[in-house]
């Protein structure tokens, strides 16, 4: 009998452990759970910290070693310098030649509506008068310069070289044109007549 009842009572404990078993299916999460807990709690603040900072900072707040703001760095286009054309005399007096006459048609075809101005041109030197309130333009041809000059009561006195422009890299071969240019600050003769005068030097003769 005693052996009886002690087997009895092993096989009701044992009943009574497979009532309590855990299910497989829960056994990995709470058996990681404590594992992803020690996983977050050991990350440092610090370093969530800084990398949030780094995210959001961009580069506006980049500094240099001496705690210094980084410049943005400016690139300085070269400036372009106009040289005069390396042209022969003959060509020289034959660019000079054309202008002048072409001033000189210019300012005729004015002086026919203006009362108070006066065109005059003899041996090679164009006098433009403009009456009392404003004065005298002397144009003229300088060969042994290649240059034509200008007296202006209005700007002064002026040199201009005959400068080539384009033809350059970027332009299509064969595309250069010229104009009278002061070297010194880069104004042309014709855009100081149009601006004082109110002559427009660029329109050729024959298509008045």
């Amino acid at each position: 009998m005693a052996r009886t009842g002690i087997s009895n009572l092993v096989r009701i404990a044992g009943r009574g452990l497979q009532t309590t078993r855990i299910p497989r299916t829960l056994l990995p999460s709470i058996a990681a759970a404590p594992v992803i807990s020690q996983m977050v709690s050991i990350v440092p603040a610090s370093a969530a910290t800084a990398r949030f900072v780094s995210q959001s900072s961009g580069r506006q707040n980049i500094k240099t070693p001496d705690n210094k703001p980084v410049e943005p760095k400016t690139v300085e286009m070269p400036e372009v310098i106009q040289t005069a054309a390396d042209i022969t005399d003959n060509e020289y007096h034959a660019i000079a030649d054309e202008f002048m006459e072409r001033m000189l048609h210019h300012f005729e075809e004015l002086q026919e509506t203006k009362a108070d101005m006066d065109v005059e041109f003899s041996a090679g030197v164009l006098k433009v008068t403009l009456g009392q309130d404003v004065g005298v333009y002397v144009i003229n041809k300088q060969p042994p310069n290649k240059q034509i000059w200008l007296s202006s009561p209005t700007s002064g006195p002026k040199r201009f070289d005959y400068v080539m422009l384009g033809d350059g890299q970027q332009d299509k071969q064969d595309t250069a044109s010229g104009d009278w240019i002061y070297l010194r600050d880069g104004s042309k003769l014709t855009d100081i007549l149009r601006d004082e005068i109110g002559v427009d030097i660029t329109i050729p003769v024959e298509e008045i």
